[in-house]
């Protein structure tokens, strides 16, 4: 695999990783620091840089089976992170006085999050077996995209989530809800 193949799987594998990071910035009401972002984004690229090595190992056995059931699994986990977070804005009379704490009480949702972004990547890293493609460079390059993407998504998405509001956990929720959904259809679709 080329190069510049090799960067644009990279970009293609993030980019569902990079619209949900903006909706995980948008759902912190205040400006989400550097140093943040950067653990949120090592977190996702390492998820996503780990699947296609996992999908790999899996080999072309389990290929099919994991091709009907992706699209399915994704959705009902971003669906379901999305829906928890429209309930919580319904739920929530008073506003938090520490809008950080959003983060840091939901940590267990960034990693199902993640997870859920990157089951397309395992699919990848079974398609990959067969194609005699490195995937040590493959992997390496779809975590490292992967984390700069959702670095950025997760700082530009919380600039959103002030100018937003107290609507911007609404506007994550419903965007998580999109994604699932989304991938959903493109996968019902073909």
């Amino acid at each position: 695999m080329r190069i510049y193949s090799l960067f644009f799987l990279a970009l293609a594998m993030s980019t569902d990783a990079f619209a949900a990071s903006l909706a995980k910035g948008a759902d912190s009401a205040e400006r989400v620091s550097w140093w943040r972002a950067l653990r949120i984004g090592a977190l996702f690229g390492t998820i996503e840089g780990l699947t296609p090595l996992l999908g790999w190992a899996v080999g072309s056995m389990a290929s099919v089976y994991v091709a009907q059931w992706d699209h399915w699994i994704a959705f009902v986990l971003l669906v379901g992170l999305g829906g928890k977070m429209v309930v919580d804005t319904q739920r929530r009379q008073v506003p938090c006085e520490d809008c950080s704490c959003k983060l840091s009480k939901r940590w267990w949702t960034l990693p199902l999050l993640a997870l859920a972004t990157s089951l397309d990547a395992l699919i990848v890293g079974v398609s990959l077996s067969f194609a005699g493609v490195n995937i040590g460079y493959a992997a390496l390059a779809i975590g490292l995209t992967t984390a700069v993407m959702v670095t950025f998504g997760v700082v530009l998405g919380g600039m959103a989530g002030r100018f937003i509001g107290k609507k911007a956990e609404l506007f994550g929720g419903l965007m998580l809800i999109a994604i699932g959904t989304s991938i959903l259809y493109q996968h019902l679709s073909q």
